[in-house]
Formats: C-alpha cells, structure tokens, sequence
C-alpha cells in the first residue's frame, strides 16, 4: 500500500510530500512527477517516484496499485481542457482499484468559471463509483502575498472584489488538511469545504501590508472589465486574467467566504491568518 500525490513537485504537492513523510514511512509514499529530475530531492530520502503526465494517459497505467490512497492535486493548465486531464488519473486509478481518490476541489459556493472544471472533476468523480474524499480549497493567502511587490511599488492594493470577503488560509494548511485525510481513517465519501478561519476584505489587507511594511498602502476597487486591462497589462493571458477577475465577482457576492470550520478541524490548529502570510512574505 501507497499513499500516492499527483503534481508532487508544485507548491502544494510538495507541501504534502513533506507533511506524509512526518507522518509515514518514506517507502510508503509515491510522488508523481512529469520527470524524475524534479522530484530528485524526494527521491533522495526515499520517496519513491513516478513519472507520468496528465496530458499522457498512458503514463499513468502502472502508477497506481490496489489499496493506495491517492491525492490527486488539480492540474494548472487552463488551456489544455482540465477535466480530461484529471480523468485520466482517475480512471487509472479505479483500474488499479485503489482504497481513496482524494481530490483538491474549489468551494461548493464559488460561481466562477474558475470552478467549472472542478465541479466537471467531482461529477465525473462521483460517476466512477471510487471511494473518494473532495477538498474543496478555498483561496490561499499566498495568491496575495506572493505578489506583494507590485503593491509596495504602487502603495496600493487593486483588485475588483468590491467590499468582499476572503476566507483565506496558508497553502500549509491545505496540504496539512489533505495529509490528515490520507493518513486518517473515517473520509471516505465526505466532501469538506476548506477556508480559513477569518474572514477579511482587501482594506483590511491593504491596511496590514501597510503595517508590516511601514509604507502607505491604499485600497483601490475598481470594475471586473478594468481589472482585465490591468492583468493582462501586467503580461496575463486574457482568458487567464477574465478568470481571475471573475474569483473577484465572485469574493464580491460572498462565494469565498467559508464558515464550515473543516479547514482547522482536519489540521488541528487554527488556520494561518493573513497577517502571519503577509510577515513571512515581507520577511523573504
């Protein structure tokens, strides 16, 4: 038996791999990379590594055996038709028969066109009859904080999110919650909708890079359609930035705000506030 991670070598896989290996055995754990190079590191402490490709199914065919726990961490190419893509591990994985398909979902309440292969992902999930565990991720504080320069550069937060509010986490978090999942008992068929424990709107944010960095920083809310020109201004694909500027219509109408609690009851502790994310940002 294996506890098996796809996309192993991105900022959340990696995070996992990290997590497990406090929790089980090296030889017990998988990371699936797109090459071997990659994953060296993991490999190094005795991970075992495979190599496969969401864009080649037949590299997935001897990833997976019988009673494995598989995480299977939505892939980040927007134009090469997600859902497809996730298919194929998960019809993998339910040849091989294994005991968990864990998947990282976005919240049952996000409208954008960001969710849409998400939900495309869980039905076809559900459809396959594998015992499976969704994890709907909410919005990860590092989305904020790893672009901070641009706001210290234009003392000013922008975003087209109006007053809303973000129940935002640490990317920690989410992988702490999926270890938890993978190396627990009792998730089988649940769906858990992951946020952060408080929620916080992008004036409070400007005010707490302003505090932390002791420069003056504004809010500065503007429409969807000129969020895009400033995106795509600033070198994002079109489609690729009307996305991100409709996760803000959505932060707008409430979509991201998460009360469930299940993010700080799978880990444990209390979610990271943003003001921690900020500081470690600041600190980099």
């Amino acid at each position: 038996m294996s506890i098996v991670v796809t996309g192993a070598t991105g900022h959340l896989g990696r995070l996992v791999i990290e997590g497990l290996l406090e929790k089980v055995p090296a030889d017990q754990i998988t990371a699936v990379a797109r090459s071997e190079e990659k994953a060296a590191d993991f490999a190094a402490r005795g991970v075992k590594v495979a190599v496969a490709d969401y864009n080649a199914p037949e590299t997935f065919d001897s990833v997976f055996s019988a009673g494995d726990k598989v995480l299977l961490i939505s892939g980040n190419e927007f134009d090469k038709g997600r859902v497809g893509q996730h298919k194929v591990v998960l019809e993998a994985a339910k040849a091989a028969g294994v005991a968990l398909l864990a998947y990282t979902s976005a919240p049952g309440s996000l409208s954008a066109a960001l969710a849409d292969d998400h939900r495309g992902t869980e039905a076809a999930i559900l459809e396959s009859g594998v015992t499976y565990t969704l994890l709907r991720n909410g919005w990860y504080n590092e989305n904020y904080t790893e672009n901070l320069a641009p706001v210290l550069e234009y003392g000013a937060v922008v975003q087209a999110a109006g007053e809303g509010k973000v129940s935002s986490a640490a990317r920690a978090d989410y992988a702490a919650a999926a270890v938890a999942v993978l190396t627990g008992e009792g998730h089988e068929n649940k769906t858990y909708e992951l946020g952060g424990d408080t929620a916080w709107g992008f004036a409070e944010y400007a005010a707490e890079v302003a505090k932390a960095s002791g420069k003056e920083i504004v809010y500065s809310a503007v429409p969807v359609e000129a969020y895009i020109g400033i995106l795509t201004g600033a070198g994002l694909p079109e489609p690729f930035a009307a996305i991100l500027a409709g996760v803000d219509a959505s932060i707008e109408k409430g979509e991201l705000v998460v009360t469930s609690g299940d993010l700080s009851r799978l880990t444990g502790r209390p979610t990271t506030p943003i003001a921690d994310s900020i500081a470690t940002a600041l600190k980099g």
